[in-house]
């Protein structure tokens, strides 16, 4: 019976075509795309094949190193015990003694009368995580690095302490839940912006990031640009910047009107 399969020209074509294609396909795949990999695991035949296959890389050879990011971003790691440590001899007391250097900018009780950040009441977890990255470099500000260089980890945690002990200011005009424009209490999940009450908001809160009720509006519109065009870049994950891109000029300044309590 195979005989006259043979003989049948469109038979024999059709098989014939089928093969080279897939001779083809074997060959783009498994071994001329992944021996275009500058990695040098892709190079050679056999790692080729075994890479596109799905073989781990630690089959294959030592891993290379990892890839280091071209600017400073943030190396904190927060978690629910970070701040847990008991305190050496420091607390709220200590605090409020260094940030007498503080007040000129952020007010004698936290309060800011400038467009420098409210910092009373704040969450202390994320006072904590922004003093490190001034420290670090990871958020740059001319005012903040000389003021934080020489202090020590303990220096940080108290002053944290301190103005997390402070009455919380609070803006009427964000009490109304009812009145949060749509980019704050829904957000846009098409845009993959999600409302900002999930991470910013009196009822859940992520670790690590502020209480933004009430702020100046200056400096949140300010900080909201520089995260969307990524002059701001210690936001863990790039969460921020992935968020404040996608917003529109208008989403933003709702955003900030709702937040520093001028809508």
């Amino acid at each position: 019976m195979s005989g006259p399969l043979l003989r049948n020209r469109w038979f024999v074509g059709s098989v014939g075509g089928t093969f080279l294609l897939l001779v083809f396909s074997v060959f783009v795949g498994f071994v001329w795309l992944p021996s275009a990999q500058d990695d040098s695991l892709f190079k050679g035949l056999l790692n080729s094949i075994c890479s596109a296959a799905g073989v781990p890389r630690s089959w294959l050879g030592e891993a290379s190193a990892p890839v280091t990011s071209p600017v400073k971003v943030s190396e904190v790691v927060m978690t629910p015990t970070t701040l847990d440590e008991p305190s050496s001899g420091g607390g709220v007391g200590r605090g409020a003694t260094l940030a007498l250097r503080c007040t000129m900018c952020h007010g004698l009780r936290g309060v800011s009368t400038s467009q420098t950040p409210t910092l009373a009441g704040q969450y202390a977890s994320s006072l904590y995580k922004e003093l490190r990255d001034f420290q670090s470099g990871a958020r740059a500000s001319a005012v903040m690095a000389p003021l934080v260089a020489e202090l020590h980890d303990q220096d940080l945690r108290d002053l944290s302490a301190y103005y997390a002990s402070l009455p919380r200011q609070q803006s009427p005009a964000t009490q109304d839940l009812q009145s949060a424009p749509d980019i704050v209490a829904t957000g846009a999940p098409m845009r993959n912006i999600p409302p900002c009450g999930s991470c910013h908001g009196r009822l859940t809160a992520k670790l690590g990031v502020p209480w933004l009720d009430p702020q100046p509006r200056d400096y949140l519109k300010t900080q909201l640009e520089a995260f969307a065009h990524g002059t701001r870049r210690n936001d863990t994950s790039a969460q921020m910047r992935n968020i404040a891109r996608n917003m529109t000029t208008e989403e933003i300044d709702a955003s900030v009107d709702y937040y520093s309590g001028t809508r």
